[in-house]
């Protein structure tokens, strides 16, 4: 069983009271997770990377490190960790918005927060990280057409590819909004393996375009964490930790 985490902000976390709050995980608290998973044996890896172990082609303690919808504050707070500690990673981009800001959140009451520009998603990349698709524009996979779906998949993927010239194999669905023919669309649009937000580690048993996530919040505490991670699905079941935020 394999872990895949799912962050979204590395920062300050808003206010109390402000919306999503608790998907912003703090620097230090984040840094403090990455160490202590490198201290008991593991190595954190992007999803491109993941795929043999997923296939069970390969075994070993790894995990991988995914981040959604592509903010700034991640680049400038969880990149320096993930490179001292030799770890890759996959962040999520939603192409309307690169170098813009989170309109679609915004929306819905969220605080305005910052993008990855063109150039620091080339640094990302440059740096041994792996970017993957989340969508044009946020949308939810599973309420869309497949004339819409498959815009939101082909084309976001062509700006991703132009902009870093290099294949885009990993998608996102967006708030893990996915159908079974949202996963057939993945699939032929050519990504390779695809998330969504059901808690839980990922298995060789798994479809690899509705893969499971561990949701690192805010409050997630270290002990919490390491439990979340390093404790086996059935085990996590019997605990009660699998279905908690």
């Amino acid at each position: 069983m394999i872990p895949i985490l799912m962050y979204h902000q590395i920062g300050t976390p808003p206010p109390k009271g402000t919306r999503l709050r608790g998907a912003t995980v703090h620097p230090k608290r984040f840094a403090q997770q990455m160490r202590w998973l490198k201290r008991f044996g593991y190595t954190g890896l992007s999803l491109q990377q993941l795929i043999p172990y997923l296939k069970g082609e390969k075994t070993g303690k790894v995990f991988g490190i995914t981040f959604d919808d592509g903010y700034v504050n991640v680049y400038e707070n969880a990149l320096p960790v993930l490179k001292a500690l030799g770890f890759s990673s996959t962040h999520f981009i939603v192409t309307a918005e690169i170098g813009g800001q989170n309109h679609w959140a915004q929306k819905n009451g969220s605080l305005p927060a910052a993008m990855m520009n063109t150039s620091q998603l080339r640094d990302w990349v440059a740096q041994g990280q792996e970017i993957g698709s989340h969508t044009v524009d946020h949308v939810y996979m599973s309420k869309v057409d497949r004339v819409e779906g498959m815009r939101q998949l082909i084309e976001s993927k062509e700006t991703l590819e132009s902009l870093l010239q290099q294949e885009i194999t990993s998608f996102c669905y967006p708030y893990g909004a996915e159908s079974l023919e949202a996963r057939h669309w993945v699939q032929e649009t050519g990504y390779q393996v695809a998330v969504t937000t059901e808690r839980g580690l990922a298995t060789h048993e798994d479809d690899r375009y509705a893969l499971p996530r561990v949701n690192i919040l805010r409050s997630t505490h270290l002990l919490h964490f390491l439990r979340k991670t390093l404790t086996s699905y059935e085990e996590q079941k019997r605990r009660g930790y699998s279905n908690q935020r």
